[in-house]
């Protein structure tokens, strides 16, 4: 028998292997799981009671749409190679696919629920659109339908706008790139909205808008931004992180857009309404200044002297009546006195053996009288001078 060396032996299983395994369908469960700085994947597959080794490398491994979780089923399409110094063999992987379920499927929940997780949807964080926007970026391919389709709403929609178009690959690999660079440049010049766009198809042709390079970018900007992706079915992680998600393009700028129709509408009930309401208030106004004319009439200047008036009139007759009574009262005393000095008056009052006593022209009691006092005795017609000699008391006054 003919004497191997070990490097023969692995040489000549290498060759075995390789030529009979060029392509093998492998499905087990991945485990020990490493990705290399290198790019490269090193795993292991295994099933209830077998493993083998297997590596991704870094040009394969850049193609792959979900990233390799600890314990997913797969199918792995490989070779069988034999790494000759440790004479061990393993899977050269081509592809892989999760086991029972497509690999985009798979990334789109994987991304999905990585970016929840990070906020990215969260309802708080969405910008509102403004009502009358007056430029507009459309992110999207110039020669696709979609962007036809938009043009022609807004046309026909709201004309007091302007659009920009950043012509970008809206599919195939680099057209993420090319959309998340646009989103972001975009978002430095002062649009009122940003529109990503493009016209339906397959979850492959859409799957740009499902990159987490373009779901950082329209998460990053301050601008508000619609995403309007594919049709009413398709929904796109780019929806789920923009602001406002469209169904369709032309959806989009219904969403984006006043109808100028319904705008003259407004305007005309806004107007009947105002005219309603300006009646209304003039209206009641009106009554408002009859009801203060009323009382300015009540309480006027004009209307408080008329009332002065009046009571002046009032006063007036009872000052003449009071005149007049005081004046009857004072001619009735004047009468009195009249009667009264006519009564008294000395010329009057004469009688006989009366006369009136004076003493150095002055009228005099008989009791001031002393003995050998010089006076007068008057009467209407004569005046006598006399002289006491005696003083005699009337016996009544001294009783």
């Amino acid at each position: 028998m003919y004497t191997l060396t070990v490097s023969s032996l692995n040489e000549q299983i290498k060759t075995l292997l390789e030529s009979s395994f060029q392509q093998v369908l492998v499905e087990g469960e991945l485990s020990r799981i490493t990705f290399h700085n290198s790019g490269h994947i090193y795993f292991t597959l295994k099933d209830d009671a077998s493993t083998v080794s297997a590596v991704m490398f870094r040009g394969n491994a850049s193609k792959l749409k979900f990233r390799l979780e600890e314990g997913m089923k797969v199918i792995i399409n490989a070779a069988l190679t034999l790494y000759k110094p440790r004479g061990s063999y393993q899977l050269n992987c081509f592809s892989i696919e999760p086991s029972g379920q497509g690999a985009l499927a798979l990334a789109y929940e994987q991304l999905k629920e990585k970016l929840s997780s990070q906020g990215y949807f969260a309802q708080e964080k969405k910008k509102q659109l403004p009502k009358f926007p007056q430029k507009i970026a459309l992110i999207t391919s110039a020669t696709g339908a979609a962007l036809q389709d938009m043009l022609r709403v807004a046309q026909n929609r709201f004309r007091g706008v302007s659009f920009d178009i950043y012509d970008v690959l809206v599919q195939g690999e680099s057209a993420a790139t090319q959309i998340a660079n646009a989103v972001s440049v975009a978002d430095t010049k002062g649009y009122d909205i940003l529109i990503v766009s493009r016209g339906g198809g397959s979850m492959e042709d859409l799957w740009a808008f499902n990159e987490e390079i373009v779901a950082d970018a329209i998460f990053q900007v301050q601008t508000p931004i619609v995403s309007a992706v594919g049709h009413e079915i398709d929904w796109l992680i780019s929806d789920f992180v923009a602001d406002v998600r469209a169904p369709t393009p032309s959806a989009a700028m219904e969403i984006c857009l006043p109808d100028t129709h319904e705008l003259y509408q407004t305007l005309d009930n806004l107007q009947t309404q105002y005219t309603q309401n300006l009646n209304q208030i003039l209206s009641s106004k009106n009554q408002e200044l009859l009801h203060l004319k009323n009382l300015f009439s009540q309480h006027s200047v004009s209307k408080k002297l008329e009332l002065k008036k009046e009571e002046v009139k009032q006063l007036q007759v009872r000052f003449d009546e009071m005149i007049s009574l005081k004046m009857h009262n004072f001619t009735k005393e004047l009468d009195h006195v009249q009667t009264l000095l006519r009564t008294n008056h000395p010329k009057h009052k004469t009688k006989k053996g009366f006369a009136q006593l004076s003493k150095d022209a002055k009228v005099i009691d008989l009791d001031s009288l002393a003995v050998d006092d010089i006076f007068q005795v008057q009467s209407d017609t004569l005046s006598v001078e006399a002289k006491v000699i005696q003083i005699m008391q009337n016996r009544e006054n001294t009783l």
